[in-house]
């Protein structure tokens, strides 16, 4: 009897400990390292280390700061931590918090979070994330940070009816008649990939306009952060109209080819997203892209080349201030004819960020500069540099209206207010 008792006794210590477990230690005990080699994946197509890594932070441990309409807010720490990670998420909040934007506690997130586009991951696709941030990120203890919006917009409980007006739920399902890559693409473009939170436009209530590509404004650009995001429909000047597959699979691995250049927030998806998915995924998304039809755009005609007046303008660039600022600070690069060395040096002749009505980008990329393209761990060798402590507000406006008329681009005008919005905001040193 003693023994049978030292024996139960010692399981009892056994299993004590293992009922004490939290979600992410269960989790972690019990993963398929196949099934966590998946979630990384995945994890890398959805880009979740760009949102929820903070500039010299931890990965995953939250802390960016993005803007939006109400105010400043900061991203979450998705880390296995128990006290401020999701260590005690179980896998059914994590798939709530994904699909539904509501956290463990019951709080909503807010729409930055792109749980619009997330509520499409289906179920084996869930367990797999799930089990990779449990077992396959470092815990982080690292507290979040409250966001810089002030009441009365700060209460979470609207976001309650923005549910019920926007939110759609159900996992992707196959359309019919459509292949096996039209299908893994939308899957792709419209689920973890969540393109159209930065490329759709948003309404008042900052809700993207369209999910799919049964809304017309789906994928036609969007102004977000200081950034407009592209057209990525087929439209011929500011979208994809004159791109093939191999260009389009070319900028989702390398981040440039010889119409462009990524830049902004692009670069941050080329650097840890797009450049490590499989060649299938990328030719299934760019063949699914190429079948969106033209929309947005101004409904300018087709771009066509021509180099002649700007030309006779860089001859005399006496006589043109944006001529003169372009000979002195861009020529080198970009090329007299405007070509540029793709995709080393990004073209601005034809190039569909230049031909956009918007200029919000062209104008924070001149001021700012971008982050280094670094592909398969080698940075690209000409980054763009900053132009904000050299150039005043009407140089850049008088260079970008040079560059957005010139070789028959007929982008319209940039003026200095535009310029000192934009510094303003992304608090561009003078």
């Amino acid at each position: 009897m003693k023994n049978t008792l030292k024996g139960f006794g010692a399981a009892l210590c056994v299993t004590l400990p293992l009922l004490a477990q939290t979600p992410a230690q269960a989790a972690a005990q019990s993963a398929d390292p196949a099934l966590v080699q998946r979630g990384a994946y995945l994890a890398k197509v959805g880009d979740c280390v760009a949102c929820h890594t903070a500039p010299k932070g931890k990965p995953f441990a939250g802390g960016l700061p993005m803007a939006t309409p109400m105010g400043q807010i900061y991203t979450t720490n998705i880390t296995p931590d128990q006290q401020t990670g999701i260590g005690g998420y179980t896998e059914e909040d994590f798939a709530r918090a994904m699909r539904e934007g509501v956290a463990k506690d019951g709080h909503n997130l807010y729409p930055a979070m792109p749980y619009p586009s997330y509520a499409k991951v289906n179920d084996d696709d869930m367990k797999a994330l799930y089990a990779y941030f449990m077992s396959g990120v470092a815990p982080v203890q690292q507290a979040n940070r409250e966001p810089d919006i002030k009441w009365p917009l700060n209460m979470r409980w609207p976001l309650k009816f923005w549910n019920m007006v926007f939110l759609e739920k159900g996992v992707y399902q196959d359309k019919p008649g459509k292949d096996v890559a039209w299908n893994r693409g939308a899957y792709l473009i419209q689920g973890l990939g969540h393109c159209g939170s930065c490329h759709t436009p948003r309404g008042i209530a900052f809700q993207e306009k369209a999910l799919d590509e049964s809304g017309s404004a789906f994928l036609t650009g969007g102004l977000l952060d200081g950034w407009f995001a592209a057209n990525l429909t087929g439209e011929h000047n500011v979208g994809l109209g004159r791109w093939n597959d191999q260009d389009l699979q070319a900028f989702l691995k390398t981040g440039a080819n010889r119409h462009a250049s990524a830049f902004g927030s692009m670069t941050s998806v080329i650097n840890n997203s797009t450049q490590g998915m499989n060649d299938t995924d990328i030719a299934a998304m760019s063949t699914y892209l190429k079948s969106l039809p033209p929309a947005g755009g101004s409904g300018a005609a087709p771009y066509k080349y021509d180099p002649q007046a700007t030309k006779v303008s860089l001859n005399r660039p006496a006589d043109n201030e944006g001529a003169r600022v372009y000979t002195a600070y861009c020529m080198h690069c970009h090329g007299v004819d405007g070509r540029g060395f793709a995709p080393m040096l990004a073209p601005l002749s034809g190039n569909p960020n230049v031909l956009e009505k918007d200029p919000s980008s062209l104008i924070n990329v001149t001021l700012n500069g971008t982050e280094d393209l670094v592909i398969g761990g080698i940075p690209a060798p000409y980054p763009m540099p900053k132009y904000a402590p050299v150039l005043n507000d009407q140089q850049i406006a008088d260079v970008l209206t040079f560059v957005r008329a010139g070789w028959n681009n007929g982008a319209p005008a940039v003026t200095a207010e535009d310029v000192a919005k934009l510094r303003k905001s992304t608090h561009a040193a003078r």
